[in-house]
């Protein structure tokens, strides 16, 4: 049974038995998310619009901090996000990302959650969510982005997420410049991330973290 945690910048993340693995850092959700895909990946990229593809919505978190972040910037931002295994309302209740996000927050996290799903949603003035219930290892992707959020269980635990073939996908819908950033430093994904046509950087990660991935597509 998933269980929820408070990590060590207050924010909660979520506990899985069965894997072993949190959803987030247990040295500050909110911190890792802000630093990963909004420092290192959204303020990263130029384009705009911004189309994003997050693989693993889980929280919900990373949509909430880009769609804030959408806000604040004036940027438009169209956001698909992919999972195969939705959240129960009873857990995503129990969450206070939201406190995190500014006075706003709370509305935002609400609106993000209550959208349906498969289907096209505006739920702020620049922030358009698309949620797609399906298994990322089984989907044929479709449109063009200029950012990825790989955010996936770790390698370790769902080894099928990382995969060449799973990241030749993802490069049929990058464009050109496109950028994809993830928590992992793992030297088989920086070796795959160049095989499929990416310039990989390490860049020092988050507290607790000594290295994450920025690739972009050459």
């Amino acid at each position: 049974m998933i269980q929820l945690e408070e990590t060590s910048d207050g924010s909660h993340t979520l506990y899985v038995p069965e894997l072993d693995e949190h959803y987030h850092s247990i040295h500050g959700a909110v911190q890792e998310s802000m630093y990963i895909f909004i420092k290192n990946g959204f303020d990263f990229c130029s384009a705009s619009p911004l189309n994003i593809l997050e693989v693993g919505f889980g929280t919900g978190l990373n949509a909430l901090l880009t769609a804030i972040k959408s806000m604040t910037c004036s940027k438009e931002v169209n956001y698909t996000s992919l999972e195969k295994y939705p959240l129960d309302d009873s857990i995503v209740n129990s969450l206070n990302h939201y406190k995190f996000a500014g006075e706003e927050g709370r509305e935002i996290f609400h609106r993000i959650h209550a959208a349906s799903w498969n289907t096209n949603v505006k739920i702020c003035h620049n922030f358009n969510l698309k949620k797609t219930k399906t298994d990322f290892t089984k989907t044929k992707l479709e449109g063009k982005y200029d950012l990825i959020y790989f955010d996936a269980f770790g390698p370790d635990k769902q080894p099928e997420m990382w995969t060449m073939k799973m990241f030749r996908s993802l490069t049929s819908v990058i464009n050109n410049n496109g950028i994809l950033v993830t928590y992992s430093a793992k030297g088989e994904v920086k070796r795959i991330l160049k095989a499929c046509g990416f310039e990989v950087d390490l860049l020092p990660g988050p507290p607790g973290k000594r290295q994450m991935i920025r690739a972009i597509k050459i």
